[in-house]
C-alpha cells in the first residue's frame, strides 16, 4: 500500500461576498481535488482544539495523528528540530519573527518577506549585542527564526509555558500594545524585543531595504516558547515509513521528530512564488522509495494572511494542477493506494488570521467507497455528516489495513 498526504495550508475559509458567497475552495477550479472527493470519503476534521491556539503547530500535529494534549510543548521546539538543534531538559526554544511595527501597529509579521540572507545579518547583530552563554539567536528561513535559552537546574529560564505570548500573524493591522508578553518571566522577553528595535533602527540591512522601497525589519517578536517534545515514531504508531516535502521549518521539525526524512526541493519557497511543479515531481519520485509521501504547501495560508482571496484561489489551482493531479495519477498506477487532501486549519482572508473550526478532508484509494459528495470544499464536506471531533483520530482510519 502506498499513501499520499497533501496539505494545502490554511486553505479552508468562509464564504466571501467578493466571491458571490462562495469560499475560495468553491470558487477555485480544482478538478483533481474534486475527483478525489467524488471517488472517496469526504468529511470534516477538527485539528484545532478550542483550548489550544489555532496555529499550524497544533493543527499539523493533529493532522498527522498526534494528540496535542499529550505531545504539544510549543511551536519553537518543533522548528528547532528542523535545524538539528538539540534541546536539553532545561533548554527553551522561542520563535523569533522579524516584523515591521509602525505606530505600535503590526504592519507586517514577515517584514515584507525579508530574505534569509538579510535575516541572518540582523540576527548576527542581535547575537553580538544581546547574546550570552544562555541566550542564542539562530537564523532560520526568511522572517522565521529562533531564540534559544540554554538553562540548567541551577539557572532555569525565567519564563515558561505560563508566560503568555502572541503569534504575530494574528495581529496584522492591529495595535500590539495589549499583546506584548505577559506573566512570569515576560520582562526578559519584552526587554529583548525592545532592544532589537534600537539595534535594527539604522542597521545596514534596513538602510538598504528602505532605499529599495521595502519595509524594514523594525523588531523581533518572540513567541511560541517550549521545551523539547517527545513523539513516538510515525512508523511505530501507524505503520508506513513516510517522507516530508515542505519549505517550512515547522513541518521539517515535525518530520524530524517522528522519524521522517525530508526532501528539499529547489524553488520551493514557502510563499506564493513556490515551484509547485517541482514539488509535485519530487513527490512522484519519492513514491518509488517510501510508503508514504507528505506534501505541504504554505501558499494558501500566506495569501490568506495578506487578505488576497484572488491569490488564494490561484494557489489552490496551482496545487491542484501541478501537485494533486500528477501525484494522484502516479499513485494510482502503483497498485493499492490511499490519498488524503486536507488543510491543517482555516485561515480567513477577511481577518487575515488563523481561526478555530473544522476543515474539509477527502480520502480516496483503491479500497475506498464513494459517498455522495462530488466536490472538495467546506459545504460539501459538511453535507456528508462524517466528522472527526478529535482530528488526530483521522490518521488511524487513513492508515488502517
Amino acid at each position: 500500500m502506498k499513501y499520499v498526504i497533501i496539505i494545502p495550508d490554511g486553505c479552508a475559509d468562509e464564504a466571501l461576498e467578493a466571491l458571490g458567497g462562495k469560499t475560495p475552495l468553491q470558487a477555485a477550479q480544482i478538478p483533481h481535488m474534486d475527483a478525489i472527493a467524488a471517488a472517496g470519503t469526504v468529511g470534516l476534521s477538527n485539528n484545532t482544539p478550542a483550548h489550544f491556539p489555532a496555529g499550524s503547530e497544533v493543527a499539523n500535529l493533529c493532522l498527522l495523528g498526534y494528540d496535542p494534549n499529550q505531545y504539544f510543548t510549543g511551536r519553537a521546539p518543533l522548528e528547532a528540530a528542523a535545524q538539528g538543534i538539540e534541546l536539553g531538559p532545561h533548554d527553551w526554544a522561542v520563535r523569533c519573527n522579524l516584523v515591521t511595527i509602525e505606530d505600535q501597529t503590526m504592519v507586517d509579521f514577515t517584514a515584507d518577506h525579508i530574505t534569509t540572507a538579510e535575516a541572518t545579518e540582523l540576527l548576527k547583530s542581535l547575537q553580538e549585542k544581546l547574546g550570552s552563554d544562555q541566550i542564542q539567536f539562530v537564523p532560520g528561513v526568511s522572517y522565521r527564526n529562533l531564540m534559544l535559552f540554554r538553562g540548567s537546574a541551577d539557572s532555569p529560564a525565567p519564563f515558561g509555558q505560563e508566560t503568555r505570548t502572541s503569534a504575530p500573524h494574528d495581529l496584522t493591522d492591529l495595535p500590539v500594545v495589549d499583546d506584548f508578553p505577559r506573566g512570569p518571566g515576560s520582562d526578559l522577553i519584552s526587554e529583548l524585543m525592545a532592544a532589537s528595535h534600537e539595534i535594527f533602527a539604522d542597521h545596514p540591512v534596513n538602510v538598504a531595504r528602505r532605499a529599495a522601497g521595502k519595509r524594514p525589519a523594525t523588531n523581533v517578536w518572540l513567541w511560541g516558547q517550549g521545551l523539547a517534545p517527545s513523539l513516538p515514531p510515525f512508523r511505530e504508531a501507524y505503520g508506513p515509513q513516510g517522507v516530508m516535502i515542505t519549505a517550512v521549518d515547522l513541518l521539517r521539525g515535525i518530520a524530524a521528530i517522528v522519524g521522517w526524512p525530508r526532501i528539499e526541493v529547489a524553488g520551493a519557497t514557502g510563499y506564493l512564488d513556490t515551484d509547485y511543479a517541482a514539488k509535485g515531481q519530487a513527490a512522484i519520485e519519492a513514491l518509488k522509495e517510501y510508503d508514504l509521501v507528505c506534501v505541504h504547501i504554505e501558499a494558501p495560508d500566506e495569501a490568506s494572511h495578506e487578505g488576497r482571496h484572488d491569490a488564494k484561489i490561484e494557489a489552490l489551482q496551482q496545487i491542484d494542477s501541478q501537485i494533486v493531479g500528477p501525484l494522484h495519477a502516479a499513485i494510482q498506477s502503483q497498485g493499492e493506494y490511499r490519498i488524503l487532501v486536507m488543510p491543517d486549519h482555516p485561515t480567513f482572508c477577511s481577518t487575515k488570521k488563523h481561526t478555530h473550526g473544522m476543515v474539509p478532508f477527502a480520502i480516496a484509494g483503491s479500497d475506498t467507497k464513494a459517498d455522495p459528495a462530488q466536490t472538495f470544499d467546506e459545504v460539501a464536506a459538511a453535507s456528508t455528516g462524517k466528522s472527526f471531533d478529535q482530528g488526530w483520530d483521522l490518521m488511524k482510519e487513513f492508515t488502517a489495513k
